[in-house]
This record gives structure tokens, C-alpha cells and sequence, in this order.
């Protein structure tokens, strides 16, 4: 991983759907770092924001307040010719490839839309060249090329949006769970699939999931979101080992374990996440948080740097080395 200037910067970053008096607080005060050739995870629940972050650096949906860099350039000031610019360098992998690719067309014409837009492509035979290379890229036939989305099966459609956002020689990609609508059977090949173009074109990603043992295995780094908001950042390999928090324990122990007589090191959480129009006061995990203080009440704790890559939002220093209630 490069330690260069950050490819992608996102500094106090919300998104809040709705009327004031009544806003989704999807998003609330997010702020992290992606540096060039890294892949980052992003972790968490159901309802945690992570789809949300994942389209607003793309600016797929617009944010509430908060700035997001590219290469330094913010994003949310640019003009709509300066994104159409920017698009090609900034693609999203979609979580559905049942419902992201257009049933009516085509793989190469869907391939070859982005093509002609973006320039990448002059000319009939070209533009065949290129989509045959793709097609190769994510291991399928090019005569394939001619087919229409429902001939292939869900993991063949995934590869057909990969190569989609490959096509027009991105830097950054967002995969949002990408892995989440296909059968365990193909997950893996798909996951391979990632890591060899990651490694190949050297690409930056985001990586939105909520399976565990495919973030530790893909990830560089792991930003852990509840309720919009984060609350750890580590380095892969130390979160595993030693969560800091306790949502990142809670989470980690949710994790199925392959030896099912492994002892529970951490309490699993307990009820369900609360409603991000009235999120608790203080820290928003504190209602589900075995280790909860009456000052998780009264402030919201900010993310502080622990030194080594790692950075927990808790006020506590002791939650680790504190044995379950």
C-alpha cells in the first residue's frame, strides 16, 4: 500500500434524508482516508449508512454537508461537466447484478455505451477489441458479447459489471457488497476475481460488506460504522486480532466461527439498532453497550488516535481488557 497523499479524502461527510424535523440521519459526521492502492472495508449493520457513504463519494446521491477529495479536488463543488470528467476515473460496482444491467440490451452494447461516452473506444472495430478484452478480463468467452443478461447466471452477471466499471480505466472503484446476491458457491470465485484485478490494474477500492471473513481476506484497512457514524479504524489485521471497541467486538463475535465449541470472547449484541431520526444522545451505541457509562449520555465521543493506524470513538480506555458483565 502506498503511503502517498490520500486518493480519496472524506472530511465530516452527512447525509440526512427528509424534513429537518424529521430527518433519516443516514450519515452523520464521517471522516476517513483512502490512499492510493489501498483497499478500505467498510463495515457494519443493516441501516449503519455504508451503501449511503459508498454513492455519496461517487456523488450518486448528494450530501447534506461534509467534503469529499479527489486527489485534493473536491467533488461536491465541481460543476456537472467537470463530474462527467471525473466519472470515468470514479466507477461503482452495485450490489445487484440482477437489477443494475438494462435487460434489454445487450453485453456488448451495455459495455460499449461506456465506451462511446467516456472515448475510450473509436470505431466498430475498436469498440469489439476493447469488449473482448473485458470479457477476458473477468473470465468469460467474448462470444458472450451477444448475449442478453438473463442467459447468464448471477455470478456471470456480477463479472458483467465488473468489467462495466473496468471499461473505462478507473483509479477508484466502490464495490457495494457485490457478493451479497450470489450464491456462497460463487462468492469466492467472485472475491478472486477482485483481488487478481485489484493487484493487476492496481486499483484503489472501497469494499461495503457485511461478511466479515471476505473483508479480513480482501481489506488493507476497516472503518466500523454504527448508526451513521464511525466508530473504529484499523489496520485488518489488528482488528481481528484485538477489536477496541465494544460494537467492534459485538460484531466480531456476531461472526460465525468455524469451530462452533470456540469460547465467546466478547458479549454478543443484544435488541435491535435505533431509529436514525432519533438517534440516542451521547454515544449511539451506548443503549446496546454492555459497557456503558452515565457519560456515554452526555457527549459524543470523538474518534481518537491511538497511534499504529488506529482510531476508536469510546471514552473508555479499559473496554478490552474488561471481561463481559
Amino acid at each position: 500500500m502506498s503511503i502517498a497523499a490520500p486518493l480519496i479524502e472524506v472530511r465530516g461527510l452527512q447525509k440526512f434524508f427528509g424534513p429537518p424535523s424529521r430527518a433519516v440521519r443516514a450519515v452523520d459526521d464521517v471522516s476517513f482516508v483512502i490512499h492510493p492502492g489501498e483497499t478500505l472495508g467498510l463495515v457494519g449493520e443493516s441501516g449503519s449508512g455504508k451503501s449511503t457513504i459508498g454513492r455519496a463519494l461517487l456523488r450518486l446521491v448528494e450530501s447534506t454537508s461534509g467534503q469529499i477529495l479527489y486527489r485534493g479536488e473536491d467533488l461536491g463543488a465541481a460543476t456537472g461537466s467537470r463530474m462527467r470528467s471525473l466519472r470515468s476515473k470514479l466507477q461503482m460496482i452495485f450490489q445487484d447484478p440482477y437489477a443494475s444491467l438494462n435487460p434489454k440490451m445487450r453485453v456488448r452494447d451495455i459495455l460499449g455505451e461506456a465506451l462511446h461516452v467516456h472515448g475510450f473506444a473509436k470505431g466498430k472495430e475498436a469498440t469489439a477489441q476493447r469488449i473482448a478484452e473485458l470479457l477476458k478480463l473477468v473470465g468469460l468467452p467474448p462470444e458472450h458479447a451477444a448475449r442478453y443478461p438473463h442467459e447468464f447466471s448471477g455470478g456471470q452477471r456480477q463479472r458483467i459489471g465488473v468489467a462495466r466499471a473496468l471499461s473505462v480505466q478507473p483509479e477508484f472503484i466502490v464495490a457495494d457488497e457485490p457478493l451479497s446476491a450470489l450464491d456462497v458457491s460463487i462468492q469466492s470465485q467472485v472475491v478472486n476475481l477482485l483481488c487478481d484485478l485489484r493487484d493487476q490494474l492496481q486499483l484503489t477500492m472501497l469494499f461495503i460488506s457485511h461478511d466479515l471473513d471476505v473483508v479480513e481476506y480482501l481489506c488493507d484497512r476497516v472503518v466500523v460504522l454504527y448508526l451513521g457514524r464511525v466508530m473504529e479504524v484499523a489496520p485488518t489485521e489488528a482488528l481481528f486480532e484485538r477489536p477496541l471497541h465494544p460494537y467492534s467486538q459485538a460484531l466480531l463475535a456476531a461472526s460465525p466461527k468455524p469451530d462452533p465449541l470456540q469460547p465467546m470472547t466478547h458479549v454478543p449484541l443484544q435488541g435491535d439498532i435505533p431509529s436514525p431520526v432519533n438517534p440516542p444522545s451521547g454515544c449511539v451505541f451506548r443503549t446496546r453497550c454492555p459497557y456503558a457509562l452515565e457519560a456515554c449520555a452526555q457527549a459524543r465521543p470523538e474518534l481518537q488516535d491511538l497511534g499504529a493506524g488506529r482510531f476508536k470513538a469510546c471514552i473508555r480506555d479499559d473496554v478490552d481488557a474488561l471481561s463481559p458483565p
